[in-house]
């Protein structure tokens, strides 16, 4: 198994779920290439996870704001999840958090140009942070959306601090019901997204290499049935629809009865409260997420400083 390492192999069966040999066999084949080895593994029926795994090593803090019709989450890394919970580092999460709200577009350099409410920019203090704190720091990313007419809706699962955690969402909701309708159904809403881990408001916004990797998946599933062609198309397509369906946030089905498409809760609310309800756009930032993080070896690296 050269060139396999423990620690792939450990990732490999993490995201699968996969026995210890299947894994190794599949990253052998693969050439060491993880993705690879999670479809092979899917492919084969060996994986138990139906999309890459949330979890994450990368540290630090997700943060959530509202002010008015307009909500946004902004991502802040650290290297260890202690920084992630000194106090300095969170008030900095939490102001830059708020900065963001007057950024217009979700870019990152505008928003580390921003002006800080201490003085100088968002960059300059988080410089200054790192120099303080002893350990590197970044402002990953941030998502804004909004409504003309409505509410946007915060929600922070285990919350760390006030609008601030591991995962933040946001939901938009466009409508001239009240606040009294919105706020708790917005509330129920980003308490499913941040459960359900969708991928897109709906089927048309999933991203097409996504669903192309799935395709090919149920390609090779459907080519090991040994069924006729026409009967694996319908297959491959039928798979590919169900990956849709559960992918797709507005046709996922809510986890408060797990039964309800979330299209028909937001319907039914909006009938119910006599006026129409649009479920108009979402963020789920997850912290990490999609941060591949080194594993160390602790005894390794002691034994080679003992050496050293």
């Amino acid at each position: 198994m050269a060139g396999i390492s423990v620690a792939d192999v450990k990732t490999l069966r993490e995201k699968t779920g996969a026995g210890m040999m299947d894994a190794k066999k599949a990253l052998t084949e693969a050439g060491g290439d993880i993705e690879a080895a999670v479809d092979a593994l899917r492919a084969k029926g060996l994986a138990t996870a139906q999309k890459k795994s949330s979890r994450t090593a990368a540290e630090g803090l997700v943060g959530v704001a509202v002010e008015g019709t307009k909500g946004v989450a902004v991502e802040v890394n650290s290297e260890t999840d202690f920084v992630a919970k000194n106090d300095q580092f969170q008030d900095f999460v939490r102001s830059t958090t708020s900065v963001a709200l007057g950024v217009d577009g979700d870019d990152v350099e505008a928003l580390k140009a921003a002006a800080y409410p201490s003085g100088g920019t968002v960059g300059d203090k988080l410089t200054d942070n790192i120099a303080t704190i002893g350990e590197n720091q970044q402002v990953r990313r941030m998502k804004t959306v909004s409504v003309a007419n409505g509410v946007v809706v915060p929600y922070v699962h285990n919350a760390a601090a006030d609008g601030l955690g591991k995962i933040g969402v946001l939901v938009a909701l466009e409508s001239e019901a009240g606040a009294d309708v919105l706020e708790p159904l917005g509330k129920q809403l980003a308490m499913h997204i941040a459960a359900a881990f969708p991928q897109a408001l709906d089927a048309d916004g999933l991203d097409a290499d996504m669903l192309d990797r799935e395709r090919a998946i149920a390609a090779e599933k459907a080519a090991e049935s040994g069924k006729p062609e026409n009967v694996q198309e319908k297959m491959v397509e039928g798979a590919v629809k169900k990956f849709a369906k559960e992918n797709a946030l507005l046709s996922q089905l809510f986890v408060m009865d797990n039964k309800t498409p979330v299209a028909d809760v937001v319907a039914k609310a909006g009938k119910d409260a006599g006026s129409e309800i649009v479920l108009k756009d979402y963020v789920r930032f997850q912290l990490g997420e999609g941060i591949e993080k080194e594993e160390s070896d602790f005894a390794a690296e002691v034994a080679a400083a003992v050496g050293g």
